[in-house]
């Protein structure tokens, strides 16, 4: 029975870690947004700009430490990793859920959303097995003892892993897990379904009695059924709160609101027009690839001028900052609002394109692989 229970332990775990790297490898910008809500939280703004190469090298770390594993190299030194790895991530996803802090781990990146005490429910888990195969790591038998295969099957697996995490760093997700993957439409993912289910809240009340100075916590629901409201002595102080008890139905894409410099809403617009048109996401101007946005501007400017295709830039700098940006750059596309939140979902680029028609999106780009205008006309524009 005990032989059984490490195998099952190795083996789940060991693929646990692998999987959950791969999610997050193939997508190591939003892993380091994540990261970067925990740098705040801790107060360690100072690691942000080493927020995507930190996500690089954890996720590398779990694909290698469940690999070696799996293949039962290095036992002493390979459960001693996963033990620190996973006392460290069940105390993130502690505070996270404990102090909601983060609303969502990231454990499995956007594939497999969790709640902060899913993740901490399913760390606990993971920290029981390993702790069992800490314990009884000299029974955990290789698959081969020769050195220079273990060495071979290491520098594989960590170079393959660094590599993949490179690639989708600089090419975009191979796996675009999403609301805004090539073939969705965002209108489409913005609609709530006739007779969905709304969120469902509880109002929490605080009462004071006027005379005794007694002090009650109540809910909306009682405070009608029970009619504390008729009692004059009764008043209640404070600002009422609003606890979420029953989550409703909600839009893939529920916060993307796009608006000119003076506010004017342009969301519908710009993702509902029927013909094409080109969105380059710039989400962050003061850290933007100007040379990236130059090519994106020609593009713009032959697009218009040949095709009159629209073109227009999302940023979530300040009109001030984008005007001045847009002054220095000589931008021939118009400039539009919106949080950085969706444009960072958009697209992991920045900038990145969006071709869009009729509110789908037909393809999309990163700057490091952006199509020559021959190649958008041929392939789309023409047809």
């Amino acid at each position: 029975m005990q032989k059984i229970f490490l195998h099952f332990s190795r083996w789940f775990v060991g693929l646990l870690f692998i999987f959950s790297g791969l999610i997050k490898v193939n997508d190591p910008l939003g892993f380091g947004y994540k990261l970067q809500e925990y740098f705040e939280v801790f107060h360690l703004n100072f690691l942000s700009g080493w927020a995507t190469g930190i996500a690089i090298v954890l996720c590398v770390l779990e694909i290698v430490l469940g690999a070696l594993l799996l293949f039962g190299f290095w036992r002493n030194q390979i459960t001693k990793g996963l033990l620190a790895l996973i006392i460290f991530f069940t105390f993130l996803t502690f505070v996270s859920a404990a102090f909601k802090v983060v609303t969502s781990c990231g454990c499995f990146g956007d594939a497999i959303p969790l709640t902060p005490w899913q993740s901490f429910s399913k760390d606990l888990v993971l920290l029981v097995l390993i702790i069992y195969l800490f314990i009884h790591r000299e029974k955990i038998n290789p698959i081969t003892t020769n050195s220079r295969w273990q060495d071979a099957l290491f520098g594989v697996v960590t170079f393959t892993s660094l590599g993949f995490g490179i690639f989708t760093y600089n090419y975009l997700p191979v796996v675009d897990f999403l609301p805004y993957k090539v073939g969705s439409s965002i209108p489409e993912s913005m609609k709530v379904p006739e007779g969905a289910l709304a969120d469902e809240f509880l109002i929490i009340y605080q009462l004071k009695h006027k005379k005794t100075g007694e002090t009650k916590t109540m809910s909306d629901k009682d405070y009608l059924k029970l009619e504390i409201w008729k009692d004059e002595n009764w008043e209640v102080v404070g600002e009422p709160e609003k606890k979420l008890i029953k989550k409703g139905y909600e839009a893939k894409i529920k916060d993307l609101v796009i608006s000119d410099d003076s506010g004017t809403d342009y969301t519908k617009e710009l993702v509902e027009n029927p013909f094409y048109n080109l969105i380059i996401v710039a989400y962050n101007l003061n850290d933007v690839n100007e040379e990236a946005v130059a090519k994106t501007n020609a593009l713009a400017l032959n697009a218009v001028e040949q095709f009159n295709i629209r073109s227009v830039m999302l940023t979530s700098n300040s009109a001030k900052d984008a005007a001045v940006f847009s002054k220095k750059m000589k931008l021939f596309m118009e400039v539009f609002y919106a949080d950085a939140v969706p444009l960072k979902s958009m697209v992991r680029a920045n900038p990145g394109i969006l071709l869009l028609k009729n509110g789908v999106i037909v393809n999309k780009w990163h700057y490091h692989n952006l199509p020559s205008f021959d190649e958008l006309s041929t392939t789309y524009f023409t047809k």
